[in-house]
């Protein structure tokens, strides 16, 4: 997924021993990145779950999903990057284990943010029906719908792969690292996968442009609370970035291949590291600033939290 054995083949003996070295240093790197937004994405989550008031409100719920899924898939995206780095081979089994919750809990992330712009939208829109509208057992009907379509993805693509005769690789070892491409093996399978990921930018961003345009029209409206019209805007604007970079992790290894062709072994580790940090992990820790630095009722709890368990954690 992100070195593959064509890296690691005509270069010389000293490219060699420093492409090694960079293959080190970039996964210690990364994983000390990772624990650290690990660790204050499992705060937030924490923090999440410590007063009733975030379990209550629609807004916390749909948060706590994104963390909890966004916290996921960095775990989940280390331990591909650190199985790649090592050049370690999985049975094909196992890689499709990893594959398929690697495309459960992306599909997750983008969902959830269209219908946190949503419940924006309708918080600002429409301030009086809010509480009518957006209620507790539509939030959990809102998330249950969102892994149900995740689920149901996953297991279309599973019922693809078995159509061309995956029952045979069952014991075979693969011969490159885990990604998605090698399990791609039918034609079918990618032109549904690109559609379906196609379909989910275009009803995503549809959606935020919709609660867009729609904030920013109440916003310049005299009869409502501009601060709060502004507040939102601007949490959709960062919402969408979200989004870009989210959708981004879906297509950087096409990208991968141009760089690879056009520039030495070495370049290529170090290009795919800032890559791998800025559009995989980064973006999984977004939601933990945004809410943990904008929000008025997270952040005194959020900051106590991570107070308490930087002074607890040498005594653990």
């Amino acid at each position: 997924m992100f070195f593959t054995n064509e890296t690691l083949t005509n270069i010389t003996v000293g490219q060699q021993n420093q492409l090694f070295l960079e293959i080190v240093f970039s996964c210690i790197v990364t994983t000390l990145t990772c624990c650290v937004f690990l660790f204050i994405n499992a705060t937030m989550l924490f923090t999440l779950r410590s007063k009733p008031v975030f379990g209550q409100t629609s807004r916390y719920i749909l948060l706590y999903n994104l963390l909890f899924a966004d916290t996921l898939q960095m775990a989940q995206s280390q331990v591909m990057f650190l199985l790649s780095a090592c050049r370690i081979t999985l049975l094909y089994p196992i890689c499709g284990v990893l594959v398929s919750l690697a495309t459960l809990l992306t599909l997750i992330s983008p969902l959830t943010l269209v219908a946190m712009s949503l419940e924006r939208y309708v918080a600002v829109c429409y301030p009086l029906r809010h509480a009518t509208i957006i209620t507790f057992r539509n939030t959990a009907l809102a998330v249950c719908v969102v892994w149900t379509i995740s689920l149901l993805n996953v297991l279309i693509e599973v019922v693809l792969m078995l159509r061309v005769r995956f029952q045979d690789l069952l014991h075979l070892q693969m011969e490159y690292s885990c990604n998605k491409e090698k399990l791609t093996l039918d034609p079918i399978s990618d032109l549904y996968a690109k559609a379906f990921s196609y379909f989910l930018f275009v009803l995503a961003a549809g959606a935020f442009i919709f609660s867009y345009i729609g904030v920013t029209v109440v916003a310049q409206s005299a009869s409502t609370d501009k601060a709060s019209a502004e507040k939102a805007r601007k949490t959709l604007v960062l919402h969408l970035v979200q989004l870009g970079l989210s959708v981004s992790s879906t297509i950087h290894n096409p990208i991968f291949v141009f760089i690879y062709k056009t520039v030495d072994s070495v370049i290529v580790v170090r290009i795919r590291v800032v890559i791998y940090l800025c559009i995989i992990i980064l973006p999984r820790c977004l939601s933990s600033f945004i809410y943990g630095l904008r929000d008025h009722t997270i952040r005194p709890v959020l900051m106590l939290n991570l107070r308490c368990q930087w002074k607890c954690q040498p005594f653990l």
